[in-house]
């Protein structure tokens, strides 16, 4: 048997968006070398926004604060404090929040966050 392995502190991964957002990386293929799942604490100002995305992983978002938007093709959905969101392979999202309170969540993906898993639009399209 493997001895449980404590994670002493996330790494910080550069976000993609308008303003500087914080992403605390417990674990995943950055901090603990784990490509099966991603676990990671966001930090959202107010008024940010990523450019939309088709990730190779399913998302599983908890809000612990404020309020975060994910937009899809389908529609828009707006989540707040104390909802959680999932969002499935292969489909367009874009994250945000532009209420005033920013956001606080958990986001864990299956199979974990790779840049280059996550299919961002091009920017400047």
């Amino acid at each position: 048997m493997t001895m449980p392995i404590k994670i002493e502190a996330p790494s910080i991964v550069e976000a993609a968006g308008n303003k500087p957002k914080r992403i605390e990386e417990y674990i995943g293929q950055v901090n603990s070398g784990t490509a099966a799942v991603s676990v990671a604490r966001m930090v959202s100002p107010p008024g940010w926004k990523e450019p939309g995305q088709r990730p190779e992983f399913d998302e599983y978002t908890v809000v612990l604060k404020g309020r975060l938007r994910v937009e899809s093709k389908e529609g828009t959905l707006d989540v707040q404090a104390g909802q959680a969101v999932i969002t499935h392979a292969g489909q367009w999202v874009r994250y945000s929040t532009p209420q005033p309170e920013g956001a606080e969540y958990i986001a864990v993906c299956l199979p974990a966050f790779t840049p280059d898993t996550v299919h961002r639009d091009d920017p400047t399209a």
